[in-house]
């Protein structure tokens, strides 16, 4: 049985104490139950203050067998961030511009930039599957979409991780491969009418919706956005095109983080359940996980801690 997290984002503390609260015990350095697994969601660094930290317990419990961990799309971006781009001397599969650098150094200044440590960090980054189908559950960061599953599958290895020679097609913008690993580690995005804009939480300008992709019927733009609820009015309330979201096949749980909900944790649907709940944010984040039980998806298998000053050094 598994107990699985959702994004942790570099706050070790709230991890131990979940870990805990979980069961867990740390022994010789390695976090772990004596009947149970992790399984993280990813996304473990960026914005937080201990991100070394929370990769150090998650890569012991992972090596040592006492977890599973998968491919956020912070991971992601952080291996393009540090691979060079072969066809572009002196130049990274993903461009250290202001925007990236922005989202990223709080990483870099942590861990080294290019630092041994740094390398080796990224070194194991690459051996995280992008999803996981298991006998009782899936997971994957965003979004399960059988067409780029399918579309992904020649590029991945058996252990359904990103092959080597696939890094630079996935990295670049406009390749078909890059559009599915996006779908898969950022969620379902589909462009705004013309005309249609509103800012994220970074203040970046966005043409596009991330949507609820679990949905199984038409619906309109702003009944599948995704957005902060101060810009949902923006959102025009006609229907999108038919055939635009992937028809989830219900045959099984999917677990998926990365959305920075708020509030009570609780299923979205039957089969889907999200696990972040935006641990970044002192006033009303919390770490949640999932204790998976091999039944359906209930409110009462969420287990929580909240995010505190007392516990975000």
């Amino acid at each position: 049985m598994y107990d699985i997290v959702g994004d942790i984002h570099g706050f070790a503390e709230p991890l131990k104490q979940l870990l805990t609260k979980l069961g867990y015990s740390e022994i010789d350095g390695v976090w772990q139950h004596p009947t149970r697994k992790a399984l993280f969601l990813g996304d473990y660094i960026d914005r937080g203050p201990q991100q070394v930290e929370v990769v150090r317990i998650v890569r012991a419990m992972e090596q040592a067998g006492h977890a599973l961990a998968i491919l956020g799309n912070h991971e992601f971006n952080a291996v393009a961030w540090a691979t060079p781009n072969p066809n572009k001397p002196g130049e990274y599969l993903r461009p250290h511009n202001a925007k990236n650098l922005q989202q990223h150094r709080e990483f870099l200044q942590q861990v080294g930039g290019n630092s041994p440590q740094h390398l080796e960090i990224i070194r194991w980054f690459k051996t995280l599957p992008v999803y996981l189908d298991l006998p009782g559950f899936r997971a994957v960061h965003a979004c399960w979409h059988r067409k780029y599953l399918g579309e992904l599958a020649p590029r991945l290895d058996e252990k359904n991780r990103l092959k080597d020679d696939a890094w630079l097609s996935a990295s670049k913008k406009g390749h078909p491969l890059n559009a599915a690993v996006e779908t898969l580690l950022k969620g379902l995005e589909i462009p705004l009418p013309e005309g249609g804009q509103f800012h994220d939480k970074d203040g970046h300008a966005r043409t596009d919706i991330r949507t609820r992709w679990w949905l199984q019927h038409t619906h309109t733009y702003r009944d599948l956005a995704m957005v902060p609820a101060d810009v949902i009015e923006r959102i025009p309330h006609q229907p999108v095109p038919a055939g635009i979201l992937p028809g989830y096949d219900n045959q099984k749980p999917v677990f998926v983080g990365h959305y920075w909900l708020t509030g009570d944790p609780a299923p979205l649907a039957d089969q889907i359940a999200c696990l972040d709940y935006s641990v970044v944010s002192a006033r009303q984040g919390k770490l949640v996980a999932y204790r998976w039980d091999d039944k359906p998806l209930s409110k009462a298998n969420y287990i929580w801690v909240a995010r505190t000053e007392k516990n975000s050094p």
